[in-house]
């Protein structure tokens, strides 16, 4: 850590990451990159983030929509249609919307160090390399033959097949021939995609040598998340610290170096910049989606969620995080939606011991829940 590094407060760590998100009022300063100072369209969004956790395929259309103000629901869902955004493994076995010329790349970079990590789990399933070879010939044939194709439908193939899908089979094959870039995920059909072919869903991809993907990679990673540190990319992306810390030599003088609780985090220039104004976001209320990238981009969530209430976000450590409250940069609580058309309402849950919201924040709450029924309806 450099002895120059500025020192950050808790306060502070927090409404840079809102600003390096795009989730205060006038976006991200960097965004200026893609053409503007706020993102024009959910594909802006997406791109700039990198990749946006999408597991939950409903919140993961929040988390765009939160950072594209003005926009709707069935404009997200058209970018996803449409393929101007995609949603694929590219890392950490978990699904991810991603720029579709990124998907590439991503995947060269991190599919097989998942294969290896799995491949106990794939023997344990009876799959081997000529099932996957044999499955992907299957799907490829259907999908030629009759078009985008449902999982569901899909599974019936390669059941028929002499593949059998049943207990965790069919979703492991599935994932292997998305992550080595044979299908991908496509259009809608109701809340479901339907499964293509990755090469027709996209036609071009970005290729780039593995030493300079990591430290794009990180680049982006810390323009788009940044205070961050070089272990929470690693852990983000599973790629080997080595070579992430190899990466950072790389790009080091694209970024800047601040320091929080004794540690050195890097954020971009632009982001950096707001010290030397005012950090916006001090009277900020945010309802996130679940799984949202503010609090589960980081090894280290501590900054922006006090430990002791982590087990009120991912109940008894069971991996599905819940919406969350973030007031100027800190999350206090959960929510959740009740009712549905004109009757639903926002509920917000603060964690025991937390302060009482004040009028101001009171006001931006309700701010935020009319913003999100409004998403809901457009």
């Amino acid at each position: 850590m450099s002895p120059t590094a500025v020192r950050l407060t808790r306060n502070v760590m927090g409404r840079l990451r809102l600003a390096s998100q795009g989730l205060t009022a006038a976006g991200p300063a960097p965004l200026s990159r893609l053409g503007g100072a706020v993102p024009g369209s959910a594909e802006d969004v997406v791109r700039w983030m990198t990749a946006m956790q999408a597991q939950d395929l409903q919140a993961s259309l929040w988390a765009v929509g939160v950072r594209l103000p003005g926009s709707g629901l069935g404009e997200v869902r058209a970018a996803l249609h449409a393929g101007s955004i995609v949603r694929s493994w590219p890392m950490r076995g978990t699904l991810h919307l991603v720029a579709p010329e990124d998907l590439g790349w991503m995947l060269d970079l991190t599919a097989e160090r998942l294969t290896r990590s799995i491949a106990a789990r794939h023997r344990e399933l009876a799959i081997t390399w000529a099932d996957i070879e044999a499955s992907r010939d299957v799907a490829l044939a259907r999908i030629a033959a009759g078009g985008p194709v449902s999982r569901a439908d899909l599974f019936k193939e390669f059941d028929a097949a002499g593949q059998p899908t049943a207990g965790q089979r069919g979703i492991h094959i599935l994932g292997t021939l998305c992550r080595h870039g044979w299908l991908v995920q496509g259009p809608l059909a109701g809340n479901q995609q339907l499964l293509v072919a990755f090469d027709e869903w996209i036609p071009v991809s970005r290729r780039l040598e593995r030493a300079e993907s990591v430290a794009e990679f990180l680049l982006r990673y810390i323009r788009s998340h940044g205070p961050a540190t070089v272990r929470d990319f690693a852990w983000w992306t599973q790629i080997p610290l080595t070579e992430a810390r190899a990466a950072l030599d790389a790009v080091r003088s694209q970024i800047v170096e601040v320091e929080f609780d004794g540690a050195g985090y890097w954020i971009s220039p632009e982001t950096a910049g707001l010290l030397d104004s005012s950090v916006p976001g001090a009277r900020s209320v945010l309802l996130l989606p679940g799984f949202d990238e503010f609090v589960l981009g980081y090894q280290d969530r501590s900054p922006v969620l006090a430990p002791e209430h982590f087990n009120s976000i991912v109940p008894g450590g069971n991996g599905v995080f819940k919406k969350t409250v973030v007031a100027a940069g800190e999350v206090v609580g959960t929510w959740a939606r009740e009712g549905t058309g004109r009757g639903a309402a926002v509920v917000p849950e603060l964690f025991a011991g937390t302060r009482p919201l004040g009028p101001a924040a009171q006001a931006a709450l309700a701010k935020a829940a009319r913003r999100y029924l409004e998403f809901l309806d457009t």
